[in-house]
């Protein structure tokens, strides 16, 4: 699926990262953990490819445990220091400022005094979650609709962090389809931008390949059909979801679906698979 998506504010986002890239020290590249790879901007990569980096995997709640690991070990093998953080769920703030001192001093030689960090990555990826977790309030403003944040935010975290919060961005186009039904169905896109029901129709099929037994069991499906298709329509009738007259109404289907995913009410999943010739930069 091929999405082209890149309002206005996300080429000043880019400028605005250019710009500010000099007052800081310290980069903050965070990914999804569902897709470690296909939710990293290569445009962003580019751009901050000559600081400190800290690549930080958001929603590990959601991403399957032992992929998560094997990302980890792969990642950190690359050279950039890479942790998972669950900022919905209580991640250990020390893990990242242990993490900003080790590569800090690291880089310096010397015990740094203060550090100005910035941090990017993909619209909904949770850069303002991360942040009000570091912080300890809502200092940053977020939501479950990808491109809250709009301007640029200077945020302190302690007297030697302070943080900038900068507006999710895109690369232009997303040519490698796998790549764009990856991001739809993880919420990097606002809805109204892609087909929900060609996104839950790849979406069933890659879990049917993977792990049937989790439509099964939310489902409640004694057999999958082999088509997507036919098995979007079992679901919405499962689901009472009908139009007027009784026909299943594909389009709450397809919505409901991609909802009960990005919950995490159909299990931990990991969209991208951890191959070493697939590493990310």
């Amino acid at each position: 699926m091929s999405v082209q998506w890149y309002p206005g504010h996300m080429a000043k986002a880019k400028r605005l990262i250019r710009e500010q890239l000099r007052l800081c020290n310290l980069v903050f590249e965070l990914a999804d953990a569902r897709i470690p790879r296909s939710s990293r901007n290569p445009a962003l990569n580019d751009l901050i490819a000559h600081k400190p980096r800290i690549l930080v995997l958001t929603k590990p709640d959601l991403a399957d445990p032992a992929l998560t690991r094997r990302w980890l070990e792969l990642l950190n093998a690359g050279g950039t220091p890479v942790l998972k953080f669950n900022a919905a769920r209580g991640g250990r703030v020390e893990n990242v400022f242990q993490a900003v001192r080790q590569l800090m001093d690291g880089a310096t030689g010397d015990r740094i005094q203060a550090c100005r960090a910035i941090t990017v990555g993909i619209p909904n990826v949770g850069k303002s979650s991360f942040i009000n977790r570091l912080t300890g309030q809502r200092v940053a403003r977020t939501g479950k609709k990808p491109g809250i944040t709009r301007g640029k935010q200077w945020i302190r975290i302690s007297r030697r962090l302070e943080l900038l919060d900068t507006p999710g961005t895109l690369w232009p186009r997303t040519d490698d389809p796998e790549v764009g039904y990856k991001l739809a169905a993880t919420g990097a896109f606002p809805d109204e931008f892609v087909n929900r029901e060609e996104v839950a129709g790849w979406l069933v099929s890659w879990i049917t390949r993977h792990n049937p037994r989790a439509l099964r069991k939310r489902y409640n499906l004694r057999v999958i059909p082999g088509e997507a298709a036919d098995l979007l329509e079992v679901i919405g009738l499962k689901r009472g979801l009908l139009l007027p007259g009784g026909k299943v109404d594909h389009e709450k289907t397809a919505a409901m679906l991609i909802k009960d995913f990005r919950n995490g009410m159909l299990g931990r999943f990991t969209l991208d698979a951890p191959e070493i010739s697939d590493d990310p930069p």
